[in-house]
């Protein structure tokens, strides 16, 4: 067992067969169910709230940890934030966000409700579209900041795009400031994802 929680593919791969394996035995158990838009949709639940929590997971590693911490960090330290740990975080980080939205859309529509959630219930009864649709446009707007804010700003502030050191320590900041916004937005946008399951 310790040869595969020392190897982060092997844990990832048995978390799965493990997962293959549940699903299996409730499947058996409850006398099987049909593949169908209720089984789809669960899919894309599934995967929806898997990619979710990694994308929201390093948005708050990034302004929970990373960048209150970097001012501690000695000089000849930070190199191993900026060229190594920082582009690694932004690869999931990024595409996570990019998942999150296409699956969520995709739940939406399985679920028959993307157009109402996507009006914010207007004409539709308002409620549980009105929730989820603030929820999906929160979750857009973060998006929209992580590919075409954060992001083209980060490469800069971490020498992956060569730049003056002005536009570097604008681009530092302006990364930053995007980041705490997508922070000030993650709660209401859960609050509102939960608040369509559970209050409706």
């Amino acid at each position: 067992m310790t040869s595969i929680l020392q190897s982060l593919s092997k844990t990832v791969h048995l978390s799965l067969g493990i997962s293959v394996i549940l699903f299996l035995g409730l499947y058996f158990a409850n006398g099987g169910f049909d593949i169908d838009v209720l089984f789809w949709s669960w899919v894309f639940r599934y995967i929806h709230v898997i990619v979710a929590t990694m994308w929201i997971g390093l948005l708050w590693y990034f302004n929970f940890v990373q960048i209150p911490n970097m001012p501690k960090i000695p000089d000849e330290q930070k190199p191993a934030i900026g060229k190594v740990i920082a582009p690694s975080a932004l690869f999931w980080f990024r595409w996570a966000a990019l998942v999150t939205v296409v699956s969520g859309l995709i739940l939406a529509y399985l679920n028959g409700y993307v157009h109402q959630a996507m009006t914010l219930g207007i004409g539709s009864g308002g409620g549980k579209n009105t929730a989820i649709g603030i929820g999906m446009w929160l979750g857009l707007i973060m998006a929209f900041n992580v590919w075409f804010v954060i992001w083209p700003n980060q490469k800069r502030a971490l020498g992956i795009v060569e730049c003056e050191p002005e536009l570097k320590a604008k681009s530092a900041k302006t990364a930053m400031l995007f980041s705490r916004t997508n922070t000030l937005l993650s709660l209401p946008m859960l609050l509102s994802m939960v608040a369509a399951q559970n209050l409706y």
